[in-house]
């Protein structure tokens, strides 16, 4: 979708500021440890437990189910989704989930889980005025979401929303950070980056150690390969840290991301937007100051 396109589609209203790139990147910050608690929260791991996945981890189900909206698709299409993930270890877990459960047994559950996570994270906040504002805000923001070219948001705004409105949260969370990240991958392919060089150019940068991003199941040797083809380009050091046009090509990239990201919240509007960030801050600490999220991210909250 061209710039155009995607600004047509959003037109405030007369006399109101524009939303700018800074608020899209904010409300990512509050919204991502929303939805992330899927893959942390040990009520969304009881639920991938009984339904035959392994919970030695958090990839036996992180694959499952945030592929589940997709469909019963070939792992070569998880693959392309999730971009910056091993083919190898997409195709490990894909497989491994799919002889398991079907895709629709996966959202019920995580539909589930989550309910029982927020209800133990936020307490007799569940059901205030407050949540059920933020949850009719955000739903309002996803269901602007353009999602032409946007696989991700597209298959979960595809899906039926949820009655409750602390379910309805997650789940325009969840559309809203698809729809982000899929523009991310827009980004990462304008600059040229394939799967393995996005995470050893971001590394660089120091967006999160090494260890963090080898997580996501490339071989040493893959990586080594990526250094050396960045290197090249004269986008990484010897030593793996980013030169200057390095880090002046992964700024362009965040930049593009906040931008591709702006649609819904300049189709809410200014205002709407920046109440939705004010009755989201004791949500987000409620699950920040749960420890159930990890304090690194391969997404570098807080440092990009």
């Amino acid at each position: 979708m061209s710039e155009n396109a995607e600004n047509s589609a959003t037109a405030v209203s007369e006399g109101e500021q524009p939303v700018g790139p800074a608020q899209a990147r904010r409300l990512w910050h509050l919204l991502e440890p929303l939805h992330a608690v899927l893959y942390y929260a040990p009520e969304v791991f009881e639920e991938a437990g009984a339904l035959g996945l392994s919970t030695e981890d958090r990839w036996p189900s992180y694959f499952p189910f945030r592929a589940a909206p997709l469909g019963p698709v070939d792992a070569r299409v998880v693959t392309s989704a999730f971009y910056s993930f091993a083919p190898s270890m997409v195709t490990r877990y894909v497989e491994a989930g799919r002889k398991t459960v079907t895709p629709e047994a996966v959202l019920e559950a995580r539909l589930r889980g989550m309910d029982r996570a927020y209800r133990t994270l936020f307490g007799d906040r569940i059901d205030s005025p407050e949540l059920v504002e933020a949850a009719a805000l955000a739903r309002r923001a996803a269901e602007a979401a353009q999602t032409a070219g946007r696989p991700l948001a597209a298959a979960n705004a595809a899906l039926e929303w949820p009655s409750a409105p602390h379910l309805q949260l997650w789940h325009a969370a969840t559309i809203l950070r698809e729809h982000r990240g899929d523009g991310h991958l827009a980004a990462l392919l304008t600059a040229g980056l394939d799967p393995t060089e996005a995470l050893v150019s971001f590394a660089a940068t120091g967006a999160a150690s090494v260890e963090r991003f080898e997580s996501r199941g490339w071989t040493p040797g893959e990586w080594a390969a990526a250094h050396d083809r960045l290197a090249a380009r004269g986008l990484v050091e010897a030593d793996g840290t980013a030169t200057e046009a390095g880090r002046d090509l992964r700024r362009r990239v965040e930049q593009d991301t906040d931008r591709l990201a702006l649609g819904p919240w300049q189709a809410l509007g200014a205002e709407a937007t920046e109440r939705l960030a004010g009755l989201l801050g004791d949500y987000w600490v409620a699950v920040i100051g749960s420890g159930l999220l990890p304090s690194e991210s391969t997404l570098g909250i807080g440092k990009v």
